[in-house]
Order: structure tokens, then sequence, then C-alpha cells
């Protein structure tokens, strides 16, 4: 895929920025990434809420090889082939994406610090004649 055909491909959903990542892109906007375009297949963010949308789908998450093991990252998962064909649908799903990066960078936002701990004063030390 290249970056032509990824900007056509949401024109539905709205302007996506595309950079260049890993072998491939990511999809954001308003700088939250929410997809990935790899090896020749196209991956969106997904959750638990919107995980049962690709499942029934017959969607894979994305997997990658390593030297020692299969890595499946369960956050994003392969876009099914007929939203290709279907514009507003992969619109609709880009929506449900984004909400679910959203969703994400919520969760890890660094909880506040409580305040340091003041250290109580000390008296100071008598000194011995």
């Amino acid at each position: 895929m290249d970056r032509d055909f990824l900007i056509d491909l949401f024109a539905d959903f709205g302007p996506v920025t595309i950079r260049k990542m890993f072998s491939g892109y990511g999809i954001s906007t308003d700088g939250i990434n929410f997809a990935l375009a790899l090896r020749a297949g196209l991956y969106f963010r997904a959750d638990d809420q919107t995980i049962p949308q690709f499942e029934a789908e017959g969607s894979q998450p994305f997997q990658y090889q390593t030297r020692a093991r299969t890595v499946t990252v369960n956050s994003y998962w392969q876009l099914p082939a007929r939203l290709f064909d279907d514009s507003e649908e992969l619109a609709d799903w880009a929506r449900a994406a984004l909400a679910a990066a959203q969703r994400a960078a919520l969760r890890k936002r660094p909880k506040a610090r409580k305040p340091a701990k003041v250290a109580a004063k000390r008296k100071p030390a008598k000194r011995k004649a």
C-alpha cells in the first residue's frame, strides 16, 4: 500500500496523517495513531469493545516473527478485506479504531503523583564537651 492509496481509502473518514513506521505506515488523526499499514495488510486499533467485531469477521490480530517465537499484538487487528470496497463502512470502523486508541491513551496517562513527604525537622544533636 502506498501513501496516496491510504489517503484515498480514508477519504470518507477525514484527513489522516501517514508516517513511515517499521516496514509500512502509521496512520493517525489529531496526533493519535489508530491504524497500521504493514506487509500488505491494514490493521486497526482494537480493544475489548471492538475486538468482537473483528472476530465476527474472521480477522486476526497483528503478528510478527522473532528468531525465537511468534509475537501477537492484540491491540491491532486486520481490517476485513471487504471493507476496502466500502469506504463508508471503513470510515465507521476507523472511527471505532480511533475511539479505541483514545481509550488506550487515557489508560496510559500517568497517575498524579502524591506530594513528596516533607522530612520532619530534626533537633540538632547535642555536643558533648
